[in-house]
């Protein structure tokens, strides 16, 4: 499958993830429409993906007329329907509020080319839920990116009640077709990624909570011993610990006592650590975003 010969993508949601996904398929050879009610915000989304571009273009990664051709295939709009109408594929990447979405699909789908499918980039709702919205559930499938999209392989397609085998195959041949690895989920609360990943950083908080090691070292166990590019507590403090602490509380109410929040990350939110985004997190940070060297949280700080 590729661009060329298979119509148009809508992307719906001009932030991060939306940005990095309308860049995927727009170098990938799709004609990419990426839709927002924020014109601002597609803005930024347009400089982003151009920033992209030619990042790729400095480093050798991609011809400069490649570039030139990827940014002409993107298009923007304010208006849903505009993007909507006859595109083979919608990725709708809007905030993680159930009504927008259920809002976003029953408004693009009557638009949509008649064999189109709806991918849904949540990572915490139920795909089934989201697909009730739509006329033909069975056309609706997770299509859960990572980002920096344009960096991460990996898309992990998630399968609701409905989803049939046609869209899956579908939704696979679209991941392919931008260069990414899928692999299938059946809906669960935190799919594979999240579910794994709260868990290991939850059990992080645990050791340092507990004194077992230092924050550094324990980053650095997994670094060195399991080639992971970030540490647990690392990539807490990217992900925010806020937003960790709320994804741990849900998966504990849906899948019992292994998932209960440390009580570090507790007192570390109530505190206002969230992170690199707040400055401090199990790390410090500077005005530029970078950790502080052995600036690691020690338990008796809080």
């Amino acid at each position: 499958m590729t661009g060329e010969y298979n119509g148009k993508v809508a992307v719906a949601g001009a932030g991060l993830m939306g940005t990095g996904i309308a860049h995927a398929f727009a170098n990938a050879g799709y004609t990419t429409v990426l839709t927002d009610i924020n014109g601002e915000a597609l803005e930024r989304a347009q400089t982003g993906i151009a920033r992209i571009l030619d990042d790729g273009v400095r480093l050798g990664k991609l011809a400069a007329e490649a570039a030139e051709t990827a940014k002409a295939r993107l298009t923007v709009t304010t208006k849903i329907a505009e993007a909507a109408t006859d595109a083979s594929l919608l990725v709708e990447t809007v905030s993680e509020n159930l009504a927008v979405k259920l809002a976003v699909i029953a408004e693009a789908e009557p638009l949509l080319a008649p064999d189109a499918i709806i991918g849904t980039n949540t990572s915490a709702l139920s795909v089934t839920e989201i697909a009730r919205s739509a006329a033909d559930p069975a056309r609706v499938v997770g299509m859960h990116f990572f980002n920096p999209v344009h960096k991460m392989k990996l898309v992990e397609l998630v399968l609701g009640l409905r989803t049939s085998e046609a869209t899956l195959a579908r939704a696979r041949e679209y991941s392919d077709a931008i260069g990414k690895t899928s692999i299938v989920v059946n809906e669960a609360p935190g799919l594979t990624t999240s579910r794994m990943s709260a868990m290991l950083g939850n059990e992080a908080m645990y050791m340092v909570m507990e004194g077992i090691a230092t924050a550094e070292d324990i980053d650095t166990a997994h670094r060195l011993g399991f080639n992971h590019p970030l540490g647990p507590l690392e990539l807490g403090d990217v992900t925010g610990w806020d937003t960790r602490l709320s994804v741990l509380r849900y998966l504990h109410s849906t899948l019992g006592e292994k998932f209960r929040p440390c009580p570090l990350i507790i007192k570390m939110v109530a505190a206002g650590r969230f992170g690199r985004k707040s400055g401090a997190g199990v790390y410090e940070y500077d005005a530029d975003g970078k950790k502080i060297p052995n600036s690691g949280l020690k338990a008796s700080a809080l």
